[in-house]
């Protein structure tokens, strides 16, 4: 027998880190739902448990806290998920894109589960990443897994709903561990025309034309964070608020966001004036001192950073279609290709890729853009250039 329409308020996380409390759980534990963080980090999962709540500690000129609760944790591979998740009303994640098709089996189980309950209620799930429909990714990745009454289940009951996410949640030490620092600033943009039904969660906007709102974050404040950790590193300093305090990043950092910025006005009609605006409050958000943020946190991977979809190619070619410039935009690929940090795998791939097959072959490699193109020629040549213009 079908399960009757009751209604459902339990939400699944995917994430028990930085971004999945300070952001996204908080939110959800807003909105009134109890939550269940399902993640393989196990000091993380015994802390929350312990506790079954904890603190977002908002740091700005106007500090402010607040508790998140009640809690309670899965490891990923436990059993009891796939119950949760059959008995949810939302599922959100946080994990990265690459972690992506390692959760869909899980979640595919659990939809399996659900349909075997003939559950007549929605179930939506939110891949709250930094990519470009990143939920549609994970729903291509779980119905492949589905048996045909799940997958004719799934279809009829389970929304993937593509989203735009912005807070910046930089890895401060806390006393406590579940505790967690963020900005006061939040955007959330979910895509109405995915949405079964109503969905009402705190901070949530609900939005048509969410591809304009993806790209607008995506070109705009990663571009811009990128630029500034990878020109900062190239500088010598450690620190997000120390390359803020130096003009001339600011100054490159501006002109690439501003040449993205660029490219989004032709592609999506945005208002010029109010695009310039926007820049401005991203640098003002990227000097808060109090977020104590790293140039390595944010240059991170950079071979994901500079691959074709992401944050420097993407805004790159962009631009350039349009016949628009794209010289700071260049400064900063050019920085990302000598980024180098001990602690980061991708960077040492990507240096090694580099001294192996050459600058022109390892930029084709990484980016896509064809050795000979005139893109290639021109980030090789940035890479070249960049440490003599960055010291002059």
């Amino acid at each position: 027998m079908p399960t009757a329409n009751k209604k459902m308020k339990e939400a699944i996380q995917f994430g028990a880190g930085n971004i999945g409390r300070g952001f996204i759980g908080a939110l959800l534990s807003q909105s009134g739902y109890p939550i269940v963080f399902a993640d393989v980090n196990t000091r993380m999962i015994d802390a929350l448990n312990a506790r079954g709540r904890y603190t977002v500690h908002i740091t700005d000129l106007d500090p402010e806290s607040f508790e998140v609760g009640p809690v309670s944790a899965l490891h990923t591979a436990d059993p009891v998920l796939i119950d949760s998740i059959a008995g949810s009303e939302v599922i959100t994640t946080a994990v990265g894109l690459g972690v992506l098709p390692k959760i869909a089996p899980v979640l595919a189980l659990g939809i399996e589960k659900r349909a075997a309950l003939g559950t007549q209620a929605p179930l939506h799930i939110i891949a709250c990443e930094n990519g470009v429909r990143a939920s549609s990714q994970l729903r291509e990745e779980i119905i492949s897994l589905l048996p045909p009454q799940a997958l004719q289940y799934c279809r009829q009951w389970v929304a993937f709903v593509d989203c735009s996410v912005d807070r910046i949640v930089p890895p401060v030490h806390m006393d406590n561990p579940t505790d967690v620092c963020v900005e006061r600033f939040h955007e959330w943009n979910v895509d109405s025309s995915q949405l079964i039904g109503e969905l009402h969660i705190k901070g949530m906007n609900i939005v048509e034309n969410l591809a304009a709102y993806v790209e607008r974050k995506l070109f705009t404040l990663n571009t811009g964070h990128a630029v500034l950790a990878y020109v900062g590193k190239l500088k010598g300093y450690s620190r997000i608020g120390d390359c803020m305090a130096d003009e001339a990043i600011v100054s490159i950092v501006r002109g690439a966001m501003s040449e993205s910025g660029a490219a989004l006005v032709c592609r999506f009609g945005l208002d010029a004036t109010a695009h310039a605006a926007y820049i401005e409050k991203i640098l003002q958000r990227f000097r808060n001192r109090y977020l104590d943020d790293t140039v390595d946190r944010i240059g991170r991977d950079p071979l994901r950073k500079l691959s074709p979809g992401d944050r420097l190619i993407a805004p790159l070619r962009a631009a350039y279609g349009y016949g628009l410039g794209v010289d700071d935009l260049l400064l900063g690929i050019g920085a990302a290709l000598h980024y180098v940090d001990a602690g980061d795998p991708q960077s040492i791939q990507l240096q090694q890729m580099i001294a192996e097959l050459g600058m022109e072959a390892a930029v084709e490699k990484v980016t896509g853009l064809e050795v000979g193109s005139p893109l290639n020629i021109q980030i090789v040549k940035a890479y070249e250039d960049t440490v003599k213009l960055l010291s002059e």
